[in-house]
């Protein structure tokens, strides 16, 4: 089983994987996956709270996977060895808690997912470079050349997108029904435009806008925060 959401901010959303507030958590093993798209909140800075969720994580049945978003300490996360793991290049955490790194391709139980975290903060102004955000919260050139090579390989055919931000059609439809004007174009969006024309997939999950919403211009893209999806 594999299951999808959108961010946690540590602490702050977590309670969504606490196995009551989801009947098929009681069916998971270490074996089944949780997928959080962005915004994970515990490499932040090994502190007490970062060791206390990834305890709590790690004694869960399932396996948490995730790609970063913007809010991560990078220079922390970056620290951990990289190693291969079904088939892409992720950072283990611990165990049973792996980053899925960006423009991977990972074979998930029989079904393909190609992986692309990062966004751009919307309230830059506020954080101190270095100490609540990192320049490396947007893709350099080689992780974008490295996505592309990976999906050439695949023929450009995925079952499942996990990203954190969405393509300039996703965002627009969020500040409709938000209201809200913080999310910017910039070169990651426009790479995500090109991936919705170019790469055929059968679902794409993202998280960074905090609501849970079902493209209506491509019902195959789904925003999530609270909402916890199965992959099928």
């Amino acid at each position: 089983m594999i299951l999808v959401t959108g961010d946690i901010h540590g602490f702050r959303n977590l309670n969504k994987l606490k196995s009551n507030q989801y009947a098929h958590f009681y069916e998971m093993t270490k074996k089944d996956y949780v997928i959080i798209c962005g915004d994970f909140g515990f490499v932040w800075d090994n502190g007490g709270e970062d060791i206390r969720g990834r305890d709590w994580l790690d004694q869960q049945n399932y396996t948490t996977l995730f790609v970063d978003g913007n809010h991560e300490n990078f220079a922390l996360l970056n620290q951990y060895p990289i190693t291969n793991w079904c088939g892409g290049k992720v950072h283990m955490i611990t165990d049973s808690i792996i980053h899925l790194m960006r423009g991977q391709v990972f074979e998930i139980q029989g079904k393909s997912f190609f992986t692309m975290g990062g966004a751009e903060s919307h309230d830059q102004k506020n954080r101190v470079i270095g100490e609540s955000i990192w320049k490396e919260e947007l893709p350099n050139d080689n992780e974008y050349t490295e996505a592309l090579q990976n999906l050439k390989k695949h023929r450009y055919a995925i079952d499942y997108i996990i990203t954190h931000c969405a393509t300039s059609v996703i965002q627009d439809e969020v500040i409709k029904q938000t209201n809200s004007y913080f999310y910017p174009n910039n070169q990651l969006i426009t790479f995500f435009d090109n991936i919705a024309k170019m790469v055929t997939f059968r679902k794409w999950f993202c998280g960074h806008y905090h609501i849970d919403l079902i493209s209506h211009t491509n019902p195959k893209i789904h925003v999530l925060f609270d909402n916890i999806e199965e992959v099928q």
